[in-house]
This record gives structure tokens, C-alpha cells and sequence, in this order.
């Protein structure tokens, strides 16, 4: 049971729950409780489960500890103090862990000082950068409070000589928990809470500045056995990102060296204004890019301004980090290193340049100004185009409107159930129907298949025999007629140790034309490249042919143009949620166009319902009118297909008739977000191809997909036929074979312990388990029933539902099936205005900026001319 609690504690309740000291230091220090804590302290008192959602910087990590706290001081005072954990810290992040290490040591020295002496209670950090020697420190001593990540947990948790310091934990605080529960590192986690829940009963606090919907997260922190109570922070009544606004950079009236100037300039000026500034890009190139253009613009500002990016050494990062907390910085330029919650110290303004993609993300990244109860966050969404535009002022009414995203939590990972039922079995042998309890209180494996868990049983007690000649052992010995279980070999707990967690190794990939060496690319952007796909690579195009091992062969493609960019994996998607929203604002303008409405009664509901004033709204405005003007406007329930004739020149009168040209494009404006459009355009991409014999290019954006054919495509007849099938099994057929599959079956036999990344002392490297994932994925792709074997069954879901957006997709289909969404189809001699992003999108590589711009211009004043 879930219980909401809306009516806060009284300072006296609060108090008396509190050990003298603690009241005395906590009175001394803050004077009066904030929101969270005035909810929460009392419940942690109680020993009920909580989940304080409240926003950054209003006291919910001492809400989490203070309760804490007070018991160990009680304890010490009286000399009963054990050597063993009383309550565990985890988090996302080793550099937060670290924060909270020197945030809780601080306030219990200023105790011990009010105490007269040392109260004697431990707080220590054990991560992967935990030295040995201190690490057998915490053997001997243990820590009271030990401070961890999901990882070092897990190993902590099946080390023989550290684990007997788990069996009486009374709290275990999972903070930034969202960032946790929505990926495989939260599946990971929710296990080994369990298996310690085996071990004590303990209090779950859950932190987080953004969750929704908090019933789902509350689920995930709590698991199914236990009673579930809920602590929802409410703030105090004021909106504290009411200062957000939108700034464009003139971007619709001038030249591309105009815009890029304009750009810079603002961004300096505003740096200029305030005493530190945070500006979020959303890929590390633009962020190099932002510091060097500031650097330039401001040499008196060259020291003062630095870069935070996840491709900078940990040393490089920690130094930033720690010149920021002391002030000594003007502005520091993220991608999203800097989203979650460490200390960074006072940043008074947020610049986002560009949109976040959702409005949960916008809400974390200016929630990092402020920092203190009760200050105003400051943000500045800067925005380039139209599309960047629309995204921006929709999200910030949903930030403003406190309407989060949706977290989509993963569910049923048989990578990383294998993983942690191998873990498991460290602790002794089991009884089948035990474990499957275990399992299935994770709220992450509650509707797991028995089937499925009975394969994983199967695939770890060596059952597939025939992987044995490609090295694949068992693990683990299963008796099916008793129904117990334990592990296998002398080695398991060192392969388990060394082995464990869910962060897949990544590398660059060598790009050869032959034997000859190109260059390399991301591994992330290779795996959404499809045989035939073109990409920039040095100022030249080349065309995608095959890929082995850590080497993709390429041919050279002059004069075709682009269909991925090179920038393309780096990109966030665009979360479902926000794409729906910007829908709906969409349909509404369709409406009052074909209403008739004048543009002053249009323009006065743009300024009320996105808060939009003077040029950005002038903006919005001539996006829409254009599109009307030229075409129809897309929205919620109407989606167009626009086919756009490249080359051959003339209008066909109607849609299909013209067989001559040498290319053309159906260009689908789905705003509904890059992950759902992957699927949709993968699976129709396919059904074409298998139906004309033709290849496909494709091109996904956010707000749409295109996709490119030489002669005639029955679009829409192939686009009936995808509604007949089942998309599921569609995409896998449409996956089979691709680098995304290949790469994601790797990353999944390596957590499913298929693929051993370190063994006897030898690291394996990415280009090897590469090698060993290609020859094992064949193995299994030759067994009776082979996609139901766990890992390649887990590949494709991962791809699915992970990658991609099938629930989303199928959403969508269905929608279109019951007559909701109508299609509707239309020929266009150039793009509409709305699907200019989505062609250009692919070519961006080639496209100069200033050519890019000069064509915008031109477009636009072509279009207005002809009115």
C-alpha cells in the first residue's frame, strides 16, 4: 500500500524525535525545517519506507540522514556503538558519494564538539576508486555509514570477509533514484536490495528532485513485499522557475555569421551579468565549441571559463569541479556531466542552449541554480531555429506547470537476472522456488515469464551444450529434481567479482576503405548506421558496407548525400511525453488556421498559452502560417506523409504517378520523438524493401523520418501492410543482422557473464569481446528456438524497448488502426517548412551553416513572395 502524505509534521513532533544533541545542532545551524524535512524526518523515525521527492536544494538528503544521525549519536552516546553498517548510501555517481562523505563528517565533528568528545561514528566510501588498503580497513572497522554505488554494492555484498557487516542494516538511502531506476543499472540494484533484504529488514529512502509518476518509482524502491509509504513534497507554494524565458539569436532574420554572432555574444553578455553560470549543451562537440567562441570573445574571461564533459579525464573533471565550488569561475559548459546532483556551490544562472528534450531534463538542469531553500531558479533557454523554438516553449510551460515526463523504468533483463542469480548462488546453494520469490519482489522482475527464468537457469547450468565448443561453461549446478541450485567451480566468486555490473565497455570503431585507414567513429554512432547508410567522415561521404569486429569497411560515395550525421548518437531523443504535448499545441494551431481566425487573435494565443512575446513569437507565428500557407498543418490526429521529389523536376498531379526520377523522398512528419521513429522507420523500411525489392534510405529525426527510394514506392500501400502485422516480430525480422543487434548482444552476454571481461588477471578488450560476441551470436542463431534464448532474446529487447520505442510506436499504429490519428498524403515540389529540418537533418555534415541559413532565407522569402 502507497500512502501519500500532504500534511506536514509540527516542529515540536519533529523535535522530539531528534536525540538532544541533534536537536541542539540542527537548531543552532538552520533554525527551521524545510518542506522535505518537515515530512519526512518523522516517518524515517518510524521505520517506513519513503520516497522524498523535492526540489534541489531543499534539504532532502538531511531529511534522508538526520533521523540517521540521531540514532547513532543516541547510540554512542550510550556506548553501544557495534562494528557493523547501519545504514548504506548509494548513489549514481562516485563524485556524490564523495559530496556526501564530507557533507555528513563536517556536521558530526560540530556534534562531537558539542558533545565535549568524539562520538566515534564511521562514515567511509567504498567505490571502484577505493584504495586496497582501505578497503581492509573497513573489513576490521566497518563503517556505520557506508557510502557506495550500485556496483560496489553488489560486490561488497558477495565478499566473504565484508558481507557479515550487512546482516543488521536498519537504512539504505538510494538518492538521485530516477537516474537509477531507468536503466539496467536500477534492474542491477533492485536485486541486490533484495538479496540484503534476505539478510535484515531495513528502511528504503528513496531521493529525487524529478520523478513521475511517483506511484512507479515507489515501486521500484520498495519492491513487492513490502508495506509502502510515500512522503510527497510539496514546495512552498511559490514557483520558483518562474523566472525560465525563452531568447532566440535573431535566428529567422539574419545571416548564418549574423546568427553565430548574435549567439555568442548573448551568451557572453550574459555571463557577463551574473556570478556564475552553468550552460548546458547537449553534445561534447558543442560544448568545445561554446568554450572556445566565449574564450575568444572574452580573452580576460580565458581562465575563467571551462569545459565538463564525460570525455574529459576524471582528473581534469574533479579539478573543474572543485574551482566551481570555490567560486573562482564565470561560466563552466556542459553536455549533461553536470545534470545530477553533486556540489558544484552557487550558480546563479542556468543558460540551456538548445532544448533538453524533455521537460524532466530541462527541470534538473536549472534546478542547478539557486541551491538554496527557497531561491529563485534562474534559467535562459537560447534558441536557434523554429523547431528549437516550439520544443523550448512548450517544455518550459511544462516545467512552469510542474508536468514531468513519464520515467520508463526496464523490466525483465535476463542479462542482468543471469548476472545476479549467479551472484546470488555466492551466498549457497538455494531452492529454485526461493529464489523465484526473491526475484520477483524486485519490482523491476515482478512479471517476469517463468519461462524465461527457467531458461536463464538452464542457459547458466550449461543446458545449451552446444555453446561448449565456443567456451560458453556452466556456471552454476541445477538439480531439477529436488529443485536446489548452487554455484559451480572454484573460481565463481573471483569471475563474479571482477565481472560484475551493467555499464558496457565502449570504443572507437577504425573506419577502412580496404586496407586503407580513414579514421574512426564512435561505437554508439555505429550502431545505428544500416548497410548503405552514407556519413561525413574528414570533409568526405562514404557509404556504410559491413562491419567486423572493431573495424567497419566503408566505400567512398561522392556526391550522395548524407542520411546519418556524424553528430547523430550524440544527440538526446526527444522524450514521447513532450513530443505529444507539442502535438497537441500543434493541433490547435491547425485549427484556428482552418477557422480562419486572423493572425492578431492566433499571435494572442500563442503569448497566453507559451508565454511568448515580441520576436519569438513573431517566429512561431510565421513557422505555422508558413505551413498552412504551403501545405496542411500536422498535428496530434493528422499524420502527413509529404513525398518530395528530389530530382526530375514538375508537380505530379497525383500521388504515385511519376516513375522517371532518379530519387524521391517520403518524408513522414511523426513528432513523436526519435525512439519511436526508429521503430516506425526501421519497420516500414523493411516491409518496403521486402515488398518492391528495393533499398531504403533512411533519415530519423524528432519530429519526423524520411525515407529515400530511386523510381516509384507504393508509400501508403506499404504503410496499410505494416498495419496488419505485428510490429513486434516485424522489427525483429527488420533488426536481424544489424549493427545494433550485434553491438547490444556483446554488451548483453558480457553482463550475462557469456562473455568474461576479465579472467585470471587478463582484461579482454572491446575489439575482442567484439570478435567473441559475433562467433557466439552465430552459435545461437544455429539452436532450435534461438530468439528465445536469454541473451539474444535480451539483445532484442534492449533494442526494443530500451534503444527504441516500440510501446510508443505500437501506441501510434493503434491509434492510426482505430481512426484517431488519419493519414493524410500530399506531393510537394520542394519540402514544406516542416519538413525542411527533417531533409536537412541527414546533410547537416555537408550543408555549411552559412549555406545553410542562406537556403532558409531564401525558401522563406520564395514562399512569402508567391502569397
Amino acid at each position: 500500500m502507497i500512502t501519500f502524505h500532504s500534511e506536514p509534521f509540527s516542529d515540536e513532533e519533529i523535535y522530539q524525535a531528534l536525540h538532544p544533541l541533534v536537536r541542539e545542532w540542527f537548531s543552532s545551524r538552520f533554525g527551521e525545517f524545510s518542506p522535505p524535512q518537515r515530512f519526512a524526518i518523522p516517518l524515517i523515525h518510524q521505520g517506513k519506507n519513503c520516497l522524498i521527492s523535492a526540489p534541489t536544494g531543499s534539504g532532502k538528503t538531511l531529511a534522508a540522514f538526520l533521523t540517521i544521525i540521531s540514532e547513532l549519536v543516541a547510540l554512542a552516546e550510550r556506548g553501544q556503538l557495534e562494528n557493523r553498517i547501519y545504514a548504506l548510501y548509494i548513489s549514481p555517481l562516485k563524485a556524490l558519494g564523495n559530496d556526501i562523505e564530507r557533507n555528513l563528517n563536517e556536521p558530526l565533528r560540530e556534534m562531537a564538539s558539542l558533545a565535549g568528545h568524539d562520538l566515534g561514528i564511521r562514515v567511509e566510501v567504498r567505490t571502484g576508486d577505493t584504495p586496497p588498503e582501505r578497503r581492509r580497513r573497513m573489513v576490521l572497522k566497518a563503517p556505520h555509514i557506508l557510502i557506495t554505488t550500485p556496483e560496489s554494492f553488489a560486490i561488497a555484498l558477495t565478499s566473504k570477509l565484508f558481507s557479515g557487516h550487512f546482516r543488521r542494516v536498519k537504512w539504505a538511502i538510494i538518492d538521485e533514484v530516477h537516474a537509477l531506476a531507468e536503466n539496467k543499472r536500477g534492474a542491477h540494484l533492485s536485486l541486490s536490495l533484495e538479496r540484503l533484504a534476505e539478510l535484515t529488514d531495513f528502511t528504503r529512502i528513496g531521493l529525487s528532485a524529478t520523478i513521475h509518476p511517483l506511484e512507479e518509482v515507489a515501486k521500484f524502491l520498495v519492491g513487492r513485499r513490502f508495506g509502502r509509504e510515500l512522503a510527497e513534497v510539496a514546495g512552498d507554494g511559490a514557483d520558483p522557475y518562474r523566472d525560465c524565458v525563452i531568447v532566440d539569436a535573431h535566428f529567422a532574420t539574419c545571416s548564418a555569421g549574423e546568427l553565430y554572432g548574435n549567439l555568442y555574444e548573448l551568451i557572453a553578455k550574459l555571463v557577463e551579468g551574473h556570478q556564475t553560470t552553468l550552460i548546458f549543451t547537449n553534445t561534447r562537440s558543442r560544448t568545445e565549441r561554446v568554450v572556445y567562441q566565449l574564450k575568444e570573445r572574452r580573452p580576460e574571461l580565458v581562465e575563467l571559463i571551462g569545459a565538463h564533459h564525460g570525455s574529459l579525464s576524471r582528473e581534469l573533471r574533479l579539478g573543474l569541479e572543485e574551482r566551481l565550488k570555490r567560486g573562482e569561475l564565470k561560466a563552466v559548459v556542459s553536455s549533461t556531466s553536470l545534470e545530477l546532483g553533486i556540489d558544484i556551490g552557487y550558480i546563479d544562472l542556468v543558460i540551456l542552449l538548445g532544448s533538453p528534450k524533455s521537460v524532466t531534463r530541462a527541470l534538473q538542469r536549472v534546478g542547478r541554480s539557486g541551491h538554496k531553500l527557497h531561491d529563485q531558479v534562474k534559467g535562459r533557454a537560447i534558441v536557434t531555429d523554429q523547431d528549437d523554438l516550439l520544443e523550448c516553449a512548450v517544455m518550459l510551460k511544462g516545467v512552469k506547470e510542474d508536468r514531468l515526463d513519464r520515467i520508463y523504468i526496464p523490466r525483465n533483463c535476463l542479462d542482468v537476472l543471469a548476472q545476479q542469480v549467479f551472484g546470488i548462488l555466492m551466498d549457497g546453494p538455494t531452492y529454485v522456488e526461493d529464489l523465484w520469490e526473491l526475484v520477483t519482489r524486485s519490482y523491476s522482475f515482478e512479471n517476469l515469464k517463468r519461462e524465461d527464468f527457467e531458461r536463464v537457469l538452464e542457459y547458466l547450468a550449461g543446458e545449451y551444450v552446444s555453446l561448449e565448443d565456443r567456451r560458453v561453461y556452466a556456471k552454476i549446478w541445477f538439480d531439477k529434481r529436488t529443485g536446489r541450485l548452487g554455484k559451480r567451480g572454484r573460481l565463481a566468486r573471483v569471475i563474479y567479482m571482477t565481472n560484475v555490473g551493467t555499464i558496457p565497455d565502449e570504443s572507437y570503431v577504425t573506419v577502412k576503405h580496404g586496407e586503407r585507414r580513414i579514421g574512426q567513429v564512435e561505437e554508439s554512432f555505429l550502431e545505428y548506421l544500416r548497410k548503405g547508410d552514407i556519413f561525413v567522415l574528414g570533409g568526405d561521404t562514404y557509404q556504410f558496407k559491413y562491419a567486423r569486429g572493431m573495424t567497419a569497411q566503408v566505400e567512398p560515395a561522392a556526391g550522395k548525400s548524407p542520411t546519418v550525421p556524424s553528430w547523430f548518437s550524440e544527440m538526446l531523443p526527444l522524450s514521447f511525453d513532450l513530443a505529444l504535448e507539442i502535438q497537441e499545441f500543434r493541433y490547435k494551431m491547425s485549427q484556428m488556421f482552418e477557422a480562419g481566425q486572423t493572425p492578431e487573435e492566433i499571435k494572442a494565443f500563442i503569448r497566453d498559452y507559451l508565454h511568448l512575446e515580441g520576436k519569438t513569437l513573431e517566429s512561431l507565428y510565421n513557422y505555422f502560417e508558413a505551413q498552412h500557407r504551403y501545405s496542411v498543418i500536422p498535428h496530434r490526429y493528422k499524420l502527413l506523409i509529404e513525398r518530395y521529389l528530389e530530382e526530375g523536376g514538375g508537380t505530379p498531379r497525383e500521388w504515385g504517378t511519376r516513375t522517371d526520377l532518379v530519387k524521391s523522398f517520403a518524408i513522414f512528419h511523426a513528432l513523436y520523438g526519435r525512439r519511436v521513429n526508429e521503430a516506425l522507420a526501421r519497420a516500414l523500411a523493411w516491409v518496403i524493401a521486402r515488398r518492391e525489392d528495393k533499398d531504403v534510405e533512411i533519415m530519423i529525426t524528432d519530429h519526423g523520418f524520411a525515407l529515400g527510394y530511386e523510381g516509384e514506392v507504393k508509400v501508403m500501400e506499404a504503410f496499410a501492410l505494416l498495419l496488419e502485422r505485428d510490429l513486434r516480430e516485424t522489427l525483429e525480422d527488420a533488426l536481424y543482422g544489424t549493427e545494433i543487434l550485434k553491438r547490444r548482444f556483446r554488451h548483453c552476454a558480457a553482463r550475462a557473464l557469456m562473455i568474461l571481461k576479465n579472467y585470471m588477471g587478463n582484461r579482454k578488450s572491446v575489439g575482442s569481446q567484439q570478435m567473441k560476441a559475433q562467433i557466439l551470436q552465430s552459435a545461437v542463431e544455429e539452436l532450435e528456438d534461438e530468439r528465445n534464448f536469454p541473451v539474444l532474446k535480451e539483445a532484442y529487447r534492449e533494442v526494443l524497448e530500451d534503444a527504441m520505442d516500440i510501446a510508443g510506436a505500437e501506441m501510434i499504429l493503434q491509434e492510426i488502426r482505430e481512426g484517431k490519428i488519419r493519414l493524410e498524403g500530399r506531393l510537394s515540389p520542394t519540402p514544406s517548412p516542416f519538413a525542411l529540418g527533417i531533409i536537412l537533418h541527414g546533410r547537416s555534415d555537408l550543408i555549411k551553416a552559412e549555406d545553410r541559413q542562406l537556403f532558409l532565407q531564401r525558401f522563406y522569402q520564395q514562399l512569402f513572395s508567391n502569397s
